[in-house]
């Protein structure tokens, strides 16, 4: 009946329902559970090598719609994609420009997309970064609470202390810091939309006086070690592969000697630096992240290490961030109409995907996310943290 469907397509076996533009179906196994409704005749070809960047693109140019709950279908997707291609370990490499004005429109792109579409799926501090679940059954605004007091105490911030906070985002971490522990922040961000916003937060709490936010590439900051701490949340997987020595030079630069410097971010499974493979770093460069790049953890601690930055304490939380992930797309997909009065039809179609994607991936170990936890000695190799770690679960 589908007989101009690839073959390969018609022999699996999934929990999939493949429905073409003239009503005709196919179930690929028993009680499918997402349906793919191939709108475009042109696409059916390509289903006979459906990497994850062709399979999220068509949806995403409406080429095709995808039926079903999104956990659902991103798993079934996966499955669809592995079956026919295998385990794709040869992703390539990226080696892109980063200078200033690429990086600045790259940050734009994603970030200044609407504070009004964020403001739904995140916690009302706006928090765009991995949450901590110290037991696991907390909600969303509990568990980033307590990332940000996690973050803090991992920098035994003091009251009166200079914070520089390097991607200061929405401001979330900085009013934190400035509330629950005393310090100072100066704050730099490359979106419009976020400085804004975050100034606008800043000044209904009346905090001016103990934060300043600027928009500033990590490039231009002052190396005159005028901070006693530096936090960087969700920055370096935008500085990119050939960038990282500067970038952690930069923050040398700029934090007095004994001082703490703490990374946050997301890194990548291979030691080389790969993208995700069968398609999925390609669509995430595509149409989320461009110019994106997630360096190793060894590749992160050499560089800090190179820096001049001595590496204290590392920590992984991955599945922390599967978590938060299932959590922002579940908020979201609860308000698809209201999201769709913020964004285009094809933004929301790109983000449905991201969330529930990365969630997925996460989960199973594409990619990671550390804390790395860094200390500028003093000449002579000497620095003031503690003995031990019992310090920060008290």
């Amino acid at each position: 009946m589908l007989a101009y469907l690839p073959p390969a397509l018609r022999d699996l076996q999934l929990p999939l329902r493949v429905r073409l533009w003239d009503g005709k179906q196919l179930d690929l196994g028993p009680q499918p559970r997402v349906t793919l409704v191939v709108k475009d005749p042109s696409l059916v070809a390509q289903l006979a090598s459906p990497s994850l960047d062709a399979l999220g693109g068509a949806y995403v140019e409406g080429r095709l719609e995808l039926e079903g709950p999104i956990r659902e279908v991103i798993a079934v997707g996966d499955a669809l994609s592995q079956a026919l291609l295998g385990d794709d370990d040869n992703a390539e490499l990226p080696r892109r420009a980063h200078d200033k004005a690429t990086d600045a429109a790259a940050i734009s792109y994603h970030y200044d997309l609407s504070n009004a579409f964020y403001a739904l799926w995140l916690d009302r501090e706006m928090v765009y970064s991995c949450a901590y679940f110290e037991t696991g059954t907390e909600d969303l605004e509990q568990a980033q609470q307590a990332k940000l007091r996690h973050l803090c105490r991992k920098l035994r911030l003091q009251p009166g202390e200079r914070l520089l906070d390097v991607g200061c985002g929405w401001g979330g971490l900085a009013r934190f810091a400035v509330r629950e522990f005393g310090v100072e922040v100066f704050g730099i961000t490359l979106s419009r939309a976020q400085l804004e916003l975050a100034r606008q937060r800043v000044e209904a709490a009346g905090l001016q006086g103990q934060v300043q936010l600027e928009l500033l590439d990590y490039r231009d900051l002052p190396q005159d070690a005028r901070f006693d701490k530096v936090v960087s949340v969700g920055m370096f997987e935008h500085v990119g592969h050939a960038n990282l020595p500067l970038y952690c030079q930069r923050l040398f630069g700029a934090v007095k000697r004994g001082g703490l410097v703490m990374n946050h971010g997301i890194t990548a499974k291979s030691t080389d630096g790969r993208s995700v493979g069968r398609g999925a770093g390609e669509f995430i460069d595509r149409y989320v992240f461009p110019h994106g790049e997630l360096p190793h953890l060894a590749t992160m601690t050499a560089q800090l290490s190179e820096a001049g930055l001595e590496v204290l304490d590392v920590e992984n939380l991955r599945l922390h961030y599967a978590r938060t992930l299932e959590l922002w797309s579940a908020r979201l997909e609860a308000q698809l109409p209201e999201a769709g009065q913020q964004v285009p039809e094809q933004v929301l179609r790109i983000w449905r995907l991201y969330l529930a994607g990365c969630a997925y991936g996460f989960a199973r170990g594409w990619m990671s996310l550390h804390q790395i936890l860094a200390v500028k000695p003093q000449e002579d190799g000497s620095h003031a943290l503690p003995w031990t770690r019992a310090d920060l679960y008290r």
